[in-house]
């Protein structure tokens, strides 16, 4: 049963459940049909990369913002507003006859869902409280994750009965009659929107500082650089953007104004540490997942069906190793999310190690049985790492430190996806650079992502349990998302 004492309660997280599967299935549901794409409209690698990455950069940089106006302006409207320009965008994108169109409506579409997205985080912060809180913040993550997932398949069986022209467009388009019934129900269904004097205010600093790290950060991956200087200059530029938004967010304290991320968010080691486990998490699996689907495509000639086929393993073993991830965090504890980054990494270095050797007519169901093991590696990982995350999160920046987990993990997506496609696209188009090669190289750069995230982990543990500063959450709360996770809905 859905948490909530009323059923006003429990419709607000039905209209929040929907968004959340609406706006997170469209970005995976294209990831298969990226060759029909590129073929349809003759994009070259770095449109591709932009039509893919733009929607995570644009929908990771408006949720913090987004967040904000809410508080100050109210809920409902803006979800309105949003999920309407995420429709519209949606449809400009499946009609878009140029590269340049889709990736500016793929940009538009994902500040859209961003929108939409901060004032479902803000809406359940409202409407619900305590352990109701946690187990509604639980489905929403973990539905989402899912409905991620089950995208490839869902993609890869329109392009086979549609075929690949029109079925690219309709992979686009999956996502409308969702976004309009998603529409109806919040007209009908969110509370009324409220202003709150206590609203955070905008830090246009801070944003205009994360999108220009991030892009220096994308870039030389969209256009390689080329040469040593070059490749300098963009390090300089991201470590400008780094030390200009360190610098912009003091100043913003001391003038008593509330900065883009808050300082207690800053100094919380656990809280920190956890978020970049989760960006490398999250930008490792779009990224090894976008390749999969080119690589099984591009390299090696399966059809869309075929290819959602081998992906489909992920999103079942994910879904069903997400319900039970509540016990195995009960018995493992602290070990439980390491466990999972741990297979997660022996997963990619399987898809390596396969691509390498396995022959050609074996690879697809030894990539499938990878893609098993991966899925499940994520379930273990993902709503365990989150309740974590949260749990330490200070009291006194409890309200945006959600949004904060979400637009860390979108900023990195967006620079993992241009990164890995990149290595990809251009290593298997090199004359020395087979598909099998190039795969098995951007799968070693995913896992090493994945390694880091392990490592981060396992430090984690120590300033939380050793510090004094950091007080969790009682264990209770601390396993609410992932306990709600076992609940039917």
């Amino acid at each position: 049963m859905l948490p909530g004492e009323t059923r006003a309660a429990r419709r607000a997280l039905t209209v929040c459940l929907a968004a959340g599967v609406t706006t997170l299935l469209d970005q995976s549901v294209l990831n298969i049909a990226v060759p029909a794409l590129r073929d349809s409209l003759s994009a070259g690698a770095t449109d591709v990369q932009w039509i893919v990455a733009g929607y995570s950069l644009s929908f990771g940089l408006v949720l913090v913002p987004g967040g904000g106006l809410g508080d100050a302006r109210g809920r409902k409207g803006l979800f309105l507003l949003g999920l309407s320009v995420f429709v519209l965008c949606g449809l400009l994108a499946a009609t878009g006859t140029a590269p340049g169109t889709v990736a500016a409506a793929r940009l538009a579409q994902g500040a859209g869902a961003g929108l939409v997205n901060s004032q479902v985080i803000g809406t359940l912060q409202d409407v619900f409280q305590g352990l109701d809180r946690a187990r509604a913040l639980g489905l929403y993550a973990v539905t989402g994750g899912v409905a991620a997932a089950l995208g490839p398949a869902l993609g890869g069986a329109l392009v086979a009965v549609c075929g690949p022209d029109t079925g690219w467009r309709l992979c686009l388009l999956l996502s409308t009659p969702g976004g309009l019934l998603t529409l109806w129900l919040a007209a009908r269904w969110l509370p009324p929107g409220r202003r709150s004097a206590a609203g955070r205010g905008l830090d246009p600093w801070g944003i205009c500082c994360v999108a220009a790290l991030t892009l220096a950060l994308m870039l030389p991956f969209i256009r390689p650089p080329g040469d040593a200087a070059t490749a300098a200059r963009w390090a300089v530029a991201a470590a400008g953007a780094a030390g200009a938004l360190v610098l912009g967010q003091r100043r913003r304290l001391r003038a008593g104004r509330t900065p883009l991320v808050h300082p207690a968010l800053w100094r919380s080691a656990p809280y920190a540490l956890g978020t970049a486990v989760a960006m490398a998490q999250f930008g490792a699996s779009l990224g090894a997942g976008l390749v999969l689907t080119l690589f099984l495509q591009s390299g090696l000639g399966l059809s869309a069906l075929a290819t959602a086929a081998v992906t489909l393993p992920s999103a079942v073993a994910m879904g069903v190793v997400s319900a039970v991830a509540w016990r195995v965090v009960r018995r493992l504890g602290e070990r439980a999310v390491p466990a999972g980054l741990a297979v997660g990494v022996l997963a990619l270095l399987g898809g390596a190690f396969a691509a390498a050797v396995v022959p050609v007519a074996a690879l697809p169901c030894a990539l499938a049985g990878v893609q098993l093991v991966s899925g499940a590696a994520s379930g273990l990982t993902v709503s365990p790492n989150q309740a974590r995350v949260l749990r330490y999160a200070p009291a006194e920046a409890a309200g945006v430190a959600g949004g904060i987990l979400q637009m860390a993990q979108r900023v990195a997506a967006a620079v993992c996806l241009s990164a890995v496609s990149g290595i990809y696209l251009r290593g298997a188009a090199a004359p020395a650079g087979p598909p099998r090669a190039a795969y098995a190289q951007a799968s070693l750069v995913c896992a090493a992502l994945l390694a880091v995230a392990l490592v981060l982990s396992l430090v984690r543990g120590r300033p939380a349990e050793e510090s004094g500063r950091s007080r969790p959450l009682p264990a209770r709360a601390a396993h609410a998302t992932v306990e709600a996770l076992d609940e039917p809905a």
